[in-house]
């Protein structure tokens, strides 16, 4: 029996089995399948399928299943009348269900107290055995009771369940809670294309100096800024590093000054992951010619500094191997590039019949074309040295064969 008709047959005598269920928790598989035996002592060789016998759950992966039954269904009892349930109330409950977990293990813990800061660390250390029902809720919770601090300690960790993300950004970007939105583009990898319409549109119209909850976000381009400045300088790291280290200081220095909070949360759109080309198009496409001369004037910017500083350049390997992590989040100029070709694209219309924009694009031009020509020398510069090479590689095999 060929490979396919086993897959075939397998598929129509078994009905399809799903991750939904009791089970939502990533389950020990490795012991089970150890205690696997075969359904028959002699099974014939031709067959690719080997039935087995013996799959039961470990009763430590049903005892941590029943805890979040249960846990969920209290905490459901409680958000039924939210005027009377508090922070309090919430974290009491969490604690007393984190420990059971922990019991279940052997290991005891001790709070220190019932605040957003403790309870960040609870989630960090046991978020993995939260089933997928009981993250759902505990998410629900934590922006029902404005527990901010514990909502960015589940996205960071990733521990946002795809099918919420969807109602959460939207919600945020209602509750005008923009960290907690620079931290989905940050560290969720899996934004809806909707999603992210509604981020970009949010962050073009954010004020001019953002908002009280968006203070870390210069803190960390600062830090960071800082960090590898103190890098460049600190021999101790070696030459090659420290002049890494000296690169992404520059790219940092960048990314950070003359730019506004908003604007620096449209670094990390425009870095993320999460946005290719087809993705930044249909972004691009519903803006509004407000939010349209918002984003020129951003890319402008970005454009006259990587004409100013041409030595500047994308610095990926700092963030592994020096810790600068907003390296990541520094629009390259092929970026910024391509979002001013997307956005001529998508309003060409728009930016020819109205006068507004015409100022703004004769400035673009200049740049542009400065940019171009620039590129054009370095062309040269790198076919001739190309061209230098392979005769210097030709001069030396003659040499050698004389």
């Amino acid at each position: 029996m060929s490979l396919l008709e086993v897959i075939t047959k397998a598929s129509t005598e078994h009905s399809p089995t799903t991750s939904e269920g009791n089970y939502s928790i990533v389950l020990s598989g490795e012991p089970v399948l150890l205690q696997l035996k075969p359904e028959k002592e002699e099974e014939d060789g031709v067959s690719l399928v080997k039935r087995g016998t013996g799959w039961r759950i470990l009763s430590t992966d049903v005892e941590l299943i029943e805890l979040g039954q249960n846990f969920i269904k209290k905490l459901k009892r409680k958000m039924k009348n939210p005027n009377t349930f508090n922070k309090d109330e919430f974290f009491g409950m969490f604690v007393a269900y984190v420990a059971e977990i922990w019991e279940k293990f052997g290991v005891s813990i001790h709070v220190d107290g019932l605040d957003d800061g403790n309870i960040v660390k609870l989630t960090e250390k046991v978020g993995n055995f939260m089933g997928r029902d009981v993250k759902g809720l505990v998410l629900e919770a934590c922006f029902v009771l404005e527990s901010w601090e514990v909502l960015g300690s589940l996205i960071v960790n990733g521990l946002v369940e795809h099918s919420c993300l969807s109602n959460l950004i939207n919600n945020l970007i209602e509750k005008k809670q923009s960290w907690l939105v620079v931290l989905c583009v940050k560290h969720v990898l899996d934004i809806q294309t909707y999603d992210m319409i509604c981020v970009l549109k949010y962050f073009l119209s954010l004020p001019k100096n953002g908002d009280s909850s968006l203070t870390f976000v210069r803190k960390e381009w600062e830090s960071q800024a800082m960090s590898a400045i103190d890098k460049a300088m600190d021999t101790s790291l070696g030459p090659d590093r420290m002049s890494l280290a000296r690169d992404a200081s520059f790219l940092l220095m960048l990314a950070h000054d003359g730019f506004s909070v908003y604007e620096m949360c449209l670094h990390y759109f425009l870095a993320s992951r999460n946005v290719d080309e087809v993705i930044l198009g249909a972004c691009i496409s519903k803006l509004t010619g407000s939010e349209i001369m918002v984003l020129i004037r951003y890319l402008q910017k970005w454009l006259n500094k990587y004409e100013r500083f041409p030595q500047v350049c994308p610095c990926p390997k700092a963030s592994f191997e020096l810790g600068l992590k907003a390296c990541e989040w520094a629009p390259s100029l092929e970026d910024v590039v391509k979002c001013l070709g997307l956005v001529v694209d998508e309003h060409f219309s728009s930016l020819v019949l109205h006068q507004e924009f015409h100022e703004e694009l004769k400035s673009l031009d200049e740049v542009v074309n400065s940019l171009t020509a620039e590129a054009k020398v370095c062309g040269i510069m790198s076919n001739l040295t190309e061209a230098l090479k392979k005769q210097t590689q030709r001069v030396v095999g003659d040499a050698a064969y004389e």
